[in-house]
């Protein structure tokens, strides 16, 4: 069973930037989309931004501060958050939903931005 494991969460203040990782333990066939949710206190868990097909998409509480990339050949998938707000603050997922085994889901990681 494939693993994601989460990475670079942390405390930053208003403006400042961080940058999450998400390494898969081995390779996922199939895959329809992969990319980031994230889940804030007492609120649903939502998408942020994912890869699906030739795409890249983000939500529009996002836009233009945060990018997707990725590296095929490491299995390893990044979010990079600039310009970040207090509304920012959250459990960040990383994700892949595939075509024939279903989904994966990271275990989270906090990030937390003070005003």
């Amino acid at each position: 069973q494939v693993q994601l494991v989460e990475s670079g969460g942390g405390l930053v203040q208003a403006g400042g930037s961080l940058r999450l990782s998400c390494a898969a333990s081995g390779s996922i066939p199939g895959i329809h989309t992969m990319g980031w949710h994230r889940q804030a206190p007492g609120k649903q868990r939502e998408l942020v931004a994912r890869f699906r097909g030739g795409s890249t998409e983000y939500a529009d509480s996002v836009k233009g501060r945060f990018t997707l990339s990725r590296d095929n050949a490491k299995n390893t998938m990044s979010l990079q958050m600039n310009i970040l707000k207090p509304e920012d603050t959250a459990v960040y997922y990383c994700h892949y939903y595939t075509w024939y085994r279903g989904e994966y889901w990271g275990q989270g990681t906090q990030v937390t931005v003070s005003s």
